[in-house]
């Protein structure tokens, strides 16, 4: 029973479903469909596909991941990154936006994209999306955020610019050519652009970007309409998604799948990051790998019913939230009302003017530069603002796809120069009243050692990329001190991998044939586990190993050469301190 549940989550959460949380679900439900109207076809035109296709999707994909996902309150769907995503991804492929073939490919993409993520799910590889930070998320996002902007000032001044013109050339284009601004067009544009700012002013619960371009509408009739150059979307059919496979063959899927899988991590990064963002707030927990399979299958259902793709919507989540939605059954509600009013209010929809939904676009854009976020990056990290800055540059400029990427290696490149160097210090003892404790060397004004043993912390990983700068500093030690005995405080080694174990069993080795000896104490059993497996806590010695330090000094301290000690004047340990006694009796 326990592995059905896992298989379908919704046999656990649908016990906790009553009229009360039905009542709750319904309002929300319906808050988030009249949103989502124009929010579908607005990411269903940035992603170069017919309007209807953005709805479809809005329609499968909340009932897919309602059932499926592990989230009570993420409401996935088309969205904006994913939109622009998809469309580069098509566009990669050398097809021609607004053709059947576009259409085909980016169906195709979709549910590529759905499997891979299906998969990732079924092989529990949802701790992947740790690895892309959140700085990376912010960046693409502002990049993606400028480039929808960009692509919309055709339609915002009414001046003519080629499909697929990069985001630089449409700066120039749109500045050399300002003078043919058409100015119907661009009093449609801006009067939405004016009314959703103010309705989302007055209130953020109004839905103000459905009501600003039924104000653009209104406004696009009352300067003249179609014959002043004023265009306006196709007709929506009012119909429930078709079904339809799209063609995948031996010839082309793997250009497809190559197109696909930047789309598929992007999918799982933005649904990952909202729902997280979500449970924080109603103390959820969530199942990673479970919301791999939730996107997959959505993504799957989509691409088989004409949708986009799609994934996490962080506005329509957040609204869920917030409207008092209880249970998944809220996502169901959004969807089938959807599928209602589209129903009915479809074949009004050829009264839209595509510049009322370039201004819209354009807004959407604009709110995706999450400018205190940045802000706070540049103040805090340098580190940080360079991953920001490649990962927003290459959005702008570089292929879409390459991005996400670039910023995640930049993070790991940063990740992995921060971690190969631990802090490596010496400890010496240091008075704190009649307590007697070790400290850094360096925190210490005039700092005491003992002569025979030397204590050396190392905070961080021994892996691989550390081991270069342990083995020099250890190598200087050896130069600098005579003591036969090193003893590594090791409590804030978490992780040994197995070059960091070869590194300890040779410097145990090579210390042993000088006639000196290595100790380790406070290691934590996870971090021996390879050096247990591997036979090397064997060949460094058992004896060596201690749980606590003290202990450890207490049994170096015995093996201590004696006429050494006599002659000693730093006695920092508490031993030291017995043969004091002995001496002044």
């Amino acid at each position: 029973m326990q592995r059905l549940k896992a298989a379908f989550p919704f046999l656990e959460w649908y016990k906790g479903v009553t009229w009360r949380t039905l009542r709750f679900d319904f309002i929300a439900g319906l808050t988030n469909a009249i949103m989502v109207l124009p929010q579908g076809v607005a990411f269903a035109m940035i992603a170069g596909m017919p309007p209807v296709n953005g709805l479809y999707a809005a329609m499968i994909m909340p009932i897919v991941t309602a059932l499926f996902g592990s989230s009570k309150h993420m409401i996935t769907g088309p969205a904006t990154a994913m939109s622009i995503v998809l469309f580069a991804a098509v566009s990669s492929l050398g097809i021609q936006e607004g053709t059947a073939a576009f259409i085909e490919a980016a169906l195709a993409i979709t549910l590529i994209a759905g499997i891979i993520q299906l998969l990732m799910g079924w092989i529990k590889l949802g701790t992947l999306v740790n690895f892309v930070s959140h700085t990376v998320v912010i960046g693409f996002t502002a990049g993606a955020g400028i480039l929808i902007a960009g692509k919309q000032l055709k339609y915002v001044f009414g001046i003519g610019i080629p499909v697929g013109t990069p985001f630089y050339e449409i700066i120039y284009l749109i500045g050399k050519n300002i003078t043919q601004t058409n100015l119907y067009i661009f009093a449609v544009a801006i009067s939405t652009i004016i009314i959703a700012i103010i309705l989302k002013r007055i209130n953020r619960q109004i839905p103000y970007m459905l009501l600003s371009m039924i104000g653009g509408s209104i406004v696009a009739q009352l300067v003249g309409g179609a014959p002043v150059g004023i265009t306006f979307i196709d007709e929506i059919p009012a119909q429930l998604p078709p079904f339809h496979i799209p063609n995948i063959n031996t010839q082309n899927w793997q250009q497809l799948t190559v197109a696909a899988f930047p789309l598929a991590m992007l999918g799982l990064i933005e649904a990952a990051a909202i729902a997280r963002a979500i449970a924080l707030k109603s103390q959820q927990r969530l199942n990673s790998n479970q919301e791999f399979i939730g996107q997959g299958l959505a993504n799957i259902a989509t691409s088989i019913l004409s949708g986009v793709s799609g994934s996490g919507s962080f506005t329509r989540s957040g609204l869920n939230y917030q409207a008092g939605a209880k249970t998944p059954v809220a996502a169901i509600f959004a969807a089938t009302l959807l599928m209602l009013i589209v129903l009915f209010v479809a074949p009004w929809a050829s009264y839209l003017p595509i510049p009322a939904m370039g201004g819209i676009i354009l807004l959407v854009g604009y709110n995706l530069v999450d400018v205190p976020h940045i802000r706070q990056i540049m103040q805090t990290s340098r580190t940080e603002t360079v991953v920001l800055a490649v990962t927003f540059f290459s959005t702008v400029f570089l292929q879409l796809e390459l991005a996400i990427y670039l910023g995640v290696i930049v993070s790991l490149i940063f990740y992995l120069r921060r971690t190969s160097k631990p802090n490596i210090t010496t400890l010496t003892a240091s008075s704190s009243g009649n307590q007697r404790r070790f400290t850094d060397i360096q925190e210490v004004s005039t700092p005491k050692t003992c002569p025979q043993l030397h204590m050396v912390r190392i905070d961080g990983a021994l892996y691989y990329a550390a081991i270069e700068r342990v083995a020099d500093y250890f190598g200087a030690i050896h130069q600098q001190t005579t003591a036969k005995n090193i003893l590594i405080v090791a409590n804030s080694i978490n992780f040994i991998d197995l070059a960091g174990a070869e590194w300890l069993a040779q410097e145990a080795k090579r210390r042993e044939m000088q006639g000196r000896k290595l100790y380790i104490s406070g290691l934590k059993q996870t971090a021996q586990d390879v050096l247990i497996k591997g036979g090397f806590k064997a060949q460094i010695g058992e004896e060596a190993f201690f749980d606590k330090k003290n202990d450890a000094i207490t049994y170096i301290y015995n093996t201590l050469d004696a006429n050494i000690c006599a002659q000693c004047t730093t006695r920092i340990f508490e031993e030291c301190g017995e043969l004091e006694r002995l001496e002044n009796e």
